[in-house]
């Protein structure tokens, strides 16, 4: 794992994280293609394929994790890189590895700005996530 993050000291002493920016090793799952079907005690339930739970173990492994988690709304850059072109761009799984390594939950994610790259010899994900001002939207979708 490469990555930075950006501080800024507080009233109080403390310091809280502002920016992280890191970089992740694998291609990630799609989220919404990556769920099997099971019965567990009896009752029918979907959980993660195998690829989505070996990624989120590998995202966790390299993941940055901060003292002080980003808070309020933010705003989340990455740049995928995939190893071929056939997976869909889905961000969904790497915005829910984030909980409890960067900020609390992915609710909290109210931007997203996601683009789809190819490098079939070193897939991986470029990621900034950083504070949003909710109200800045480009005029010509409002």
């Amino acid at each position: 794992m490469s990555g930075k993050v950006a501080y800024k000291m507080l009233d109080s002493g403390t310091m809280q994280a502002i920016e992280a920016r890191f970089e992740i090793a694998g291609e990630p799952a799609s989220k919404a293609n990556s769920r099997r079907a099971v019965v567990i005690a009896g009752r029918p339930s979907f959980i993660k394929s195998k690829k989505a739970l070996g990624y989120v173990k590998m995202f966790k492994a390299q993941c940055p994790k901060l003292e002080h988690m980003l808070e309020g709304d933010l705003k989340v850059e990455m740049m995928i890189y995939y190893g071929s072109r056939r997976p869909d761009l889905d961000e969904s799984l790497i915005l829910d590895c984030m909980q409890d390594f960067i900020y609390a939950n992915d609710r909290q994610v109210k931007q997203k700005f996601v683009y789809w790259g190819l490098d079939r010899g070193a897939p991986r994900t470029i990621i900034k996530v950083s504070p949003c001002d909710i109200y800045d939207i480009p005029a010509y979708i409002i």
